[in-house]
C-alpha cells in the first residue's frame, strides 16, 4: 500500500512539475512594470480560462504586496452566474525578473509555482494581458469592469499576435 501511495505522489508532483515548464517560443514580456502601479483591483474582461475559471462572472484579480517580490493575490468571481456561488482563490506571487518585474511565478498550492508572464501593460495601468509559453491561459484585464470594443479588440490582436488562438478567448460577463 505505501509503495501505491508513494506512486501516486510521484505521478502528481511529476504532472505538476511538468505543467510549470515552458513549451513553446518565447513570449514578449512588458519591458518594466512599476509594481506600485500594478497593484489593486483588476477585472478579468476576457481570458482563455483555467478549469477552475469556467463558468465565471464578476472575476477580479487583486494584487497587494506582502513583502518585496511578494505579492499577496486575490481571485474571486461568481460561478456560472451574476448570483452563483462566490468563489475566491488566494495564489500567492513571486516576482522572479528583475528589473522588469514582468516575470512571476504563481503558487497556488505549496511547492508548486506557474509561470505567469505581464505580457503587457498600458502606460496608464488601466489595461494588462498576462499570458504563459504554452499559450493554454490568458488573462486581459482592466481597471474597469467595462471595456471599449475598440480597445479590447487592440488588446485581443496583441494576444493574437502573441501565438494565442482568437477562437479560445472568451468573454467574462460582470454585472
Amino acid at each position: 500500500m505505501k509503495k501505491v501511495i508513494s506512486l501516486i505522489v510521484v505521478i502528481v508532483i511529476s504532472v505538476f512539475a511538468f505543467q510549470s515548464c515552458r513549451q513553446g517560443p518565447p513570449i514578449r514580456m512588458a519591458e518594466s512594470v512599476n509594481l506600485d502601479l500594478f497593484m489593486g483591483d483588476w477585472y478579468v474582461v476576457a481570458n482563455i480560462p483555467t478549469f477552475i475559471e469556467k463558468g465565471a462572472h464578476n472575476a477580479i484579480e487583486s494584487y497587494q504586496f506582502k513583502e518585496p517580490n511578494v505579492i499577496d493575490t486575490t481571485f474571486s468571481f461568481n460561478k456560472d452566474s451574476f448570483t452563483g456561488t462566490k468563489k475566491e482563490y488566494k495564489p500567492t506571487g513571486f516576482v522572479t525578473d528583475n528589473p522588469s518585474n514582468a516575470e512571476w511565478k504563481m503558487q497556488f498550492l505549496w511547492p508548486f509555482k506557474s509561470e505567469y508572464i505581464i505580457v503587457y501593460v498600458d502606460p496608464a495601468y488601466e489595461y494588462t494581458i498576462i499570458g504563459r509559453t504554452k499559450r493554454d491561459y490568458l488573462w486581459i484585464m482592466s481597471r474597469k469592469s467595462q471595456i471599449d470594443a475598440r480597445e479590447l479588440e487592440q488588446l485581443i490582436q496583441i494576444a493574437v499576435d502573441e501565438g494565442y488562438d482568437r477562437s479560445l478567448i472568451q468573454m467574462i460577463p460582470h454585472g
